[in-house]
């Protein structure tokens, strides 16, 4: 795989990349970030949503983690409900916290993909790891000037994607 921050798939919200999509493309395991690609920051426990689409997936055979840059005590909570792997403070886009969910989940990197809201941790951590990245758009914007700033310099690798994809 060559190195890219230019997403494999992008969907509008992360409940489109259906069971039946991931299972056409081969994957058997989803690594999971929390904070704007399930759920805004200030909610504290999955929506029924995130339940349902989790079990959509479960019911195909896919498993699911979490890896997440949130603290300790934020992930535990939101994960109660769920009872996935999860892991916390993982440093993406760091890919020690992806290689240990892919072997929790029992799953090789072809058949892996890491759904995310940010390109430069969850896109950057995917293609560290050697697997396929899943892009959606934050479902609340952050308005912290770094948050603006990264966002700022994810335009043109979007608009590259968008190019990519045209048909």
């Amino acid at each position: 795989m060559k190195f890219t921050f230019v997403p494999e798939y992008r969907f509008e919200t992360f409940d489109l990349a259906s069971a039946d999509f991931l299972a056409e493309i081969g994957v058997k395991g989803i690594i999971l970030d929390v904070d704007n690609t399930l759920e805004p920051y200030e909610n504290a426990t999955p929506g029924k949503h995130v339940v349902n689409w989790l079990q959509s997936l479960k019911e195909r055979g896919i498993k699911a983690a979490i890896v997440s840059n949130n603290d300790k005590e934020r992930i535990e909570l939101f994960n109660k409900e769920l009872g996935l792997v999860a892991y916390y403070k993982a440093k993406k886009p760091f890919k020690k916290n992806i290689y240990r969910a892919m072997a929790d989940m029992q799953t090789a990197p072809g058949e892996t993909v890491l759904m995310g809201d940010q390109v430069f941790t969850d896109v950057w951590a995917a293609h560290n790891a050697k697997i396929r990245a899943i892009l959606v758009p934050p479902i609340k914007d952050k308005t912290d000037i770094f948050t603006k700033f990264k966002r700022m310099l994810e335009r043109p690798i979007l608009r590259k994607y968008e190019r990519m994809n045209k048909k």
